[in-house]
């Protein structure tokens, strides 16, 4: 068989009218079974034997980059979960023709049936397509402007990659939502780096409100570490009005009161706040959420911040910094851990080093006499808690003069703090307080998660001290080492009739 010349061989498939194709392969060489036959090209007409060679049309990667008054049509990205971003090449927003966007969905539709052609991958259901909206959107017309209703949007999180700059991505994101339009989000995941060019905190706080404009349901800003004299990305002190928003994550950010005044979105059940520079706001306020957690957090060192949340089920306080929040009521609270760090203001020579001079709120009596609680009063709903603490920190001994009664509190879980310098004495306020208390567990000189010693108590007799819950039934004390400081431990329980076994 003849077997035509390999230039008129491309002349003719760029010239010949369409002839009925075989299924389309998505990914070459799959699908085929050994020995399939693939039928030679027919013979170029006469008409066409003398046309000159036309380059073949260009693939999408050799287009070019629009010029900054051109309007992109899609951006591209690596995607992981929905549209992720940013690009690294800024040349792949025209993947596709010239024709305008409002006409193209229209032509990409009957496309395939014009061809004679069977468009196999765009009959795939757009639920699974959302998952790699932007790199599948060039396998079949049907898709090219599918990624627009994405429901989810993951910008800058490219996975092993280093944080992209506001600048760099400002192009991007920019386009990208404003040919979304008014599309809803369910979720909308931001990762940035550098931000020190004029103008990008604006552009981030923009970028912010459109996604709550969209009826985000969740929402993460993260921005990077970086070595900045003021590291925190500073959002703008408005509030925030959505009904829709449903959780809300921020990372290295600086909030101030009228952005933590959450009165106006209704629909918040979960705020989550770590390295967030809070030192100007006053409080933080909310009917609505459940969960709270603030780690890693610098506060005010002139007044306390109030946290007002009376709907709240979880509350997680961890590493903040300067003064300790003053928690107000929670009824409905389930859990609460708190830890008190160094970095906390609210510390007391005295409890550090004995007969060192101190003049601190702890030690002062004319600033301790106004009665009011700062942390222990707001947890005292709570059905389990943990507290731990550093030995020189006051803020718990402190609210202990007006120890609220634990009316709920079936799981306790203390650290060395209650029990330092064989003083128990905060250790017997807590279980004079705690009247249905059914597990109490001490962690002891060790702030590691793993312990090598541990050990269980139980009631030796029927007879018990009722300076302590009848209701309980275990007590656990662990630790790294079995040391004298352990063993003084161990004296206290005992006289309560409670015997150990490892």
């Amino acid at each position: 068989m003849h077997r035509p010349h390999r230039e008129s061989a491309v002349r003719h498939r760029i010239y010949s009218p369409p002839a009925p194709a075989a299924p389309f392969e998505a990914f070459p060489g799959r699908g085929r079974t050994k020995g399939d036959a693939v039928a030679p090209s027919p013979p170029l007409p006469d008409e066409l034997a003398s046309a000159p060679p036309r380059r073949r049309a260009p693939s999408p990667r050799r287009l070019r980059a629009p010029p900054p008054d051109e309007p992109a049509s899609a951006p591209t990205s690596d995607a992981a979960c929905c549209l992720c971003a940013p690009p690294r090449r800024l040349d792949a927003p025209i993947l596709f023709d010239g024709m305008p966007a409002q006409n193209r969905g229209k032509e990409d539709e009957g496309a395939a049936v014009e061809t004679g052609e069977e468009d196999r991958l765009g009959a795939l259901p757009d639920a699974l397509l959302h998952q790699e909206a932007v790199r599948t959107c060039v396998l079949a017309q049907r898709w090219r402007h599918l990624w627009k209703s994405a429901p989810g949007l993951r910008i800058g999180c490219l996975r092993n990659d280093e944080p992209v700059s506001v600048a760099t991505l400002q192009r991007f994101v920019n386009c990208l939502f404003s040919l979304r339009g008014a599309s809803p989000l369910h979720t909308c995941k931001l990762r940035i780096g550098d931000f020190s060019k004029e103008g990008d905190e604006d552009r981030v706080n923009l970028w912010f409100r459109h996604a709550v404009a969209s009826k985000v349901r969740e929402f993460k800003l993260h921005v990077e570490d970086n070595d900045y004299m003021d590291p925190w990305l500073s959002l703008d002190d408005r509030a925030l009005v959505s009904h829709h928003l449903t959780r809300l994550k921020l990372y290295a950010v600086r909030c101030h009161d009228n952005f933590l005044d959450f009165a106006s979105c209704s629909a918040l059940e979960h705020l989550e706040l770590e390295y967030c520079h809070i030192s100007s706001a006053t409080k933080i306020s909310s009917e609505s959420i459940k969960s709270l957690s603030i780690t890693n957090s610098p506060f005010s060192n002139d007044s306390r911040l109030r946290i007002y949340a009376p709907n709240l089920l979880s509350l997680h306080l961890d590493e903040f910094w300067s003064m300790a929040p003053i928690l107000e009521n929670m009824p409905s609270l389930v859990e609460a851990f708190v830890r008190v760090t160094d970095d906390c203001s609210d510390c007391c020579n005295k409890l550090y080093h004995t007969g060192k001079a101190c003049n601190c709120e702890y030690c002062d009596s004319g600033n301790i006499g106004n009665g009011s609680s700062v942390l222990l009063k707001g947890l005292s709903k709570a059905r389990k808690l943990v507290l731990i603490s550093k030995p020189e920190m006051f803020i718990f001994k402190r609210d202990l003069r007006w120890c609220p009664t634990f009316s709920m509190l079936k799981t306790l879980v203390l650290d060395g703090y209650w029990c330092a310098r064989d003083d128990f004495s905060a250790l017997a306020c807590m279980l004079e307080h705690s009247p249905v208390l059914e597990k109490l567990t001490l962690q002891l000189f060790s702030e590691e998660p793993d312990y090598i010693f541990e050990m269980k108590g139980t009631f030796s007799s029927m007879k018990r001290s009722s300076a302590i819950s009848e209701h309980l039934k275990i007590v656990e004390i662990k630790s790294e080492d079995f040391d004298k400081r352990v063993f003084k431990v161990l004296k206290f329980p005992c006289t309560f009739n409670i015997t150990f076994s490892c």
